[in-house]
């Protein structure tokens, strides 16, 4: 059913700044061509990012009015660490503002110097999260995933050869862990086939697997503990039953 106008009713409008070919031109070299200094009231739309720049919905509005500000002991941390209990299985909860810290902690844990990090495409606070702890970010993407003309259907997807031949390369004991970025973002949200989960999982064993999930990846999950380890079993459109290890984390 198509309707002849969009479902839902606006009921702010925020005056936009409209500029011409001419100025955006003088604005992008003004700022060496990286679109971060650019102000943003020269912005007429705003493709930069996803992260809660968008407008909220009346439920969302209300949440703000509803939420409670308590300093501590607060009802909605409460309900939020029951939400992450119940998706994830995981006893502790150590909330963050954003994935980035989130990141930081985990591989504050995780990762020393010398470390070898293979990812599709490294998310750029991921990368420098990486990078940070003196560790080094591959990325093992395939190669029409470089290509911008190529029309590939899933050109986020890890090389699984460029993610063997990383291993043998420095060894699996400098492997901590092996990330897959989904949705690829550094890669303009390119798409990832669930498959690969099960041939990244070969090579896991004893190494750690993170997986960043986005709401554009459909996947039925169970979580369980074993042996200190959490295991995942996706079952995913396709019939996949293999098990990998797993550190389910929030997208960055």
């Amino acid at each position: 059913m198509q309707f002849p106008a969009e479902p839902f009713r606006i009921k702010v409008v925020e005056p936009l700044k409209i500029t011409s070919r001419e100025e955006r031109e003088k604005l992008i070299k003004e700022a060496g061509y990286n679109i971060f200094m650019i102000p943003a009231d020269s912005i007429y739309i705003d493709l930069l990012t996803d992260s809660g720049t968008s407008a909220m919905s009346d439920n969302q509005w209300a949440g703000l009015m509803l939420g409670d500000e308590s300093y501590a002991g607060s009802k909605n941390y409460y309900h939020f660490e029951e939400t992450v209990r119940h998706i994830f299985g995981f006893k502790n909860v150590i909330p963050t503002h954003q994935g980035r810290v989130a990141e930081n902690l985990l591989f504050s844990n995780i990762l020393k110097e010398g470390d070898v990090v293979p990812n599709n495409i490294h998310f750029d606070t991921t990368r420098a999260n990486v990078e940070y702890h003196k560790a080094q970010a591959i990325d093992c993407v395939i190669d029409e995933g470089m290509d911008p003309q190529n029309l590939h259907p899933f050109k986020g997807n890890m090389d699984i050869d460029k993610l063997e031949a990383a291993i043998q390369k420095y060894g699996k004991d400098r492997v901590p862990i092996i990330l897959l970025t989904v949705t690829n973002n550094s890669g303009g949200g390119s798409r990832f086939p669930c498959r690969t989960f099960a041939k990244s999982a070969l090579w896991l064993k004893n190494t750690a697997f993170l997986s960043f999930l986005t709401p554009a990846v459909s996947l039925k999950t169970a979580i369980s503990s074993r042996n200190g380890k959490t295991v995942i079993r996706i079952k995913p459109f396709l019939k996949l039953r293999r098990k990998c290890s797993v550190m389910p984390m929030a997208a960055p």
